[in-house]
């Protein structure tokens, strides 16, 4: 009998394992060379955003959540290789560039060292690419793909590389790092110079022929419960408008940089604001990708801030009350939702870095 129970026991490890090894190896990009890859790709990063965050946007939104159109959803851990618990910079130089560095760092290895990001890689390829946020544009996410500096505070640093740079159509804050400068230059006459169209008062309504640099604040866009209005899902519809031009395919990043800064200031109404705008910003990517259906749409977040939590209202079960436990970021895994072609790979528990290596397998191999 107990020989008999170690033989069932052997056998079903034997079927687990089996199991679990061709799990992994369908989720190898490189095994699975005749999945359809798509010809776009859409990441959507909602700086701060964890599953509280998320979840808040099916409690106190008005209309049905976009987050219920995925069917693909998985996990990545977000540790940096300087910290157990991860800045913007470093979240986001994994997202570009597919390598754990220090907190702080901006397209730089942990010897400072640049490298390449994927909007540099792909624009190479014939891709048109494109940056979106609520933050300034030289913020750390946005930041981390197109620039290359020790330490994401370095502003005008960062500014002074978008000029040259690879990227054909950006929007958000950020005009003193442009014409405000303590050096003197113009970032907007050098911006002009190198085939932009610049735009400092509102959103065009119209596209144009030349790359399209729009910066509508002195620093970050003001908050959404201050009267942004539709800036975020504007923006990036007209993106879509311009980069879907581009016969070779597109990389769009657009992030909801604010429910970072809500979770940070531990203001529950800012927060769950930054979420619903950024909620319905999903839906204009996943609408363009529900009619044009060579595109993948990924939505993730660099970490979690703020230790945010739906707890109940002094005991009742029926009435939420968001709290926070800390003011700054936590350790906590954050969600990846999928759809599109080559979503599948995108489900699982993974380290951050692997979003990268996914995308670039997907629109360069």
């Amino acid at each position: 009998m107990k020989k008999a129970s170690l033989l069932l026991s052997a056998s079903l490890l034997f079927i687990f394992s089996s199991c679990v090894s061709v799990q992994v190896k369908d989720n190898n990009l490189s095994s699975t060379s005749s999945s359809k890859k798509p010809k776009n790709i859409i990441l959507l990063i909602g700086d701060g955003m964890g599953l509280s965050q998320v979840s808040s946007s099916l409690f106190f939104n008005d209309q049905p959540s976009n987050f219920e159109r995925f069917s693909t959803i998985g996990l990545i851990k977000t540790a940096s290789s300087s910290d157990v618990i991860t800045d913007s910079a470093a979240g986001a130089t994994a997202f570009a560039s597919g390598i754990k560095t220090y907190n702080g760092a901006i397209g730089v290895n942990n010897d400072t060292i640049p490298v390449p990001t994927l909007l540099e890689e792909v624009s190479k390829k014939g891709l048109s690419t494109g940056l979106i946020a609520t933050s300034s544009i030289v913020h750390a996410t946005p930041a981390s793909f197109y620039a290359h500096v020790k330490l994401r505070r370095q502003y005008e640093d960062i500014a002074a590389f978008m000029p040259t740079s690879e990227v054909d159509f950006f929007a958000g804050g950020g005009q003193k790092f442009f014409n405000n400068r303590k050096d003197g230059r113009d970032l907007y006459s050098e911006l002009e110079s190198n085939g932009f169209q610049v735009y400092t008062d509102k959103l065009p309504t119209t596209i144009s022929e030349k790359k399209e640099a729009i910066l509508l604040a002195e620093d970050g866009m003001p908050k959404k419960i201050d009267g942004r209005g539709d800036f975020l899902p504007n923006a990036a519809q007209l993106a879509l408008e311009k980069l879907a031009k581009s016969e070779e395919g597109f990389f769009l990043m657009i992030e909801g940089s604010q429910i970072d800064w809500g979770g940070h200031s531990n203001e529950a109404d800012y927060l769950i604001g930054e979420l619903i705008d950024f909620d319905k910003t999903i839906g204009v990517a996943l609408d363009y990708a529900k009619i044009n259906e060579e595109t993948l749409v990924i939505v993730t977040a660099d970490h979690e801030t703020g230790g945010f939590t739906l707890a109940s209202d002094d005991g009742d079960y029926n009435k939420l009350n968001p709290t926070f436990s800390t003011g700054g970021h936590s350790s906590t895994m954050v969600p990846v939702f999928a759809k599109g072609p080559g979503a599948e790979f995108f489900n699982g528990i993974y380290e951050n870095t692997e979003i990268y290596t996914k995308m670039k397998q997907l629109l360069l191999e």
